[in-house]
């Protein structure tokens, strides 16, 4: 049966675009079919896509259904804009269309879990809450390795779990190449404090890699 994979982080900045990649290689190693999709893309003007960067390191399939100019949350940065983006029902209508032709949708949310995706509010947990309505839906947490990542991670649990969606698994998202004191706390703690497993551990400069090196190294970074 389809499924949606809905990756989140505990911030920007932390590693979810490339979590993303190695979720992907690792349903694409497994024979499935993937596509992934990235609801509101900011940022543009700078050269940034996450959906392109996917691609790059994966080869597989990808879908950007909003760009918008400023590095912003896609709200502000749509009102700054004047333009009307996509609501979140629109956003879970296109996935849910997706899964009749893939195994796999991963769908790669902009920021933390409440950053808003569009100009009506509607949040990325909104859309993971939609889609699990309908389709079987799995949501993965990209968490940061360093001070702080213990709270973050808490809290963007918690929020998970009061709508009634509990996480399949934790990545973090770069792990240093000499990790110090809290990021090997951190790395024993996360599973115990939130109590969601831990599923991978991407290395730092995982992103720089090309696409024939990261197919090969990514499942070796899952449990």
């Amino acid at each position: 049966m389809s499924r949606v994979v809905v990756v989140t982080g505990t911030s920007t900045g932390i590693g979810k675009t490339v979590a993303t990649a190695a979720l992907a290689a690792r349903a694409l190693a497994a024979g499935e079919s993937v596509v992934v999709v990235k609801p509101v893309q900011t940022g543009i003007a700078d050269g940034d896509s996450d959906a392109a960067e996917v691609h790059r390191l994966t080869g597989c399939a990808v879908q950007e259904h909003t760009a918008l100019d400023e590095p912003l949350a896609p709200d502000t940065a749509a009102r700054r804009a004047g333009v009307r983006i996509p609501t979140v029902a629109e956003h879970a209508d296109r996935v849910r269309v997706l899964t009749e032709f893939h195994d796999t949708v991963l769908v790669e949310g902009a920021g933390g879990l409440l950053v808003r995706l569009d100009t009506e509010g509607g949040t990325l947990l909104d859309l993971a809450a939609e889609l699990a309505r309908s389709v079987p839906t799995e949501v993965v947490v990209v968490a940061a390795a360093g001070l702080g990542t213990l709270n973050h991670t808490e809290l963007t649990v918690g929020a998970l779990r009061a709508r009634g969606l509990e996480p399949a698994g934790l990545v973090v998202g770069s792990w240093p190449v000499a990790p110090g004191l809290a990021e090997r706390c951190n790395a024993e703690d996360l599973p115990r404090v939130t109590g969601v497993p831990v599923l991978a551990t991407l290395p730092a400069g995982a992103g720089a890699l090309d696409r024939e090196t990261f197919l090969a190294r990514s499942v070796t970074w899952f449990a």
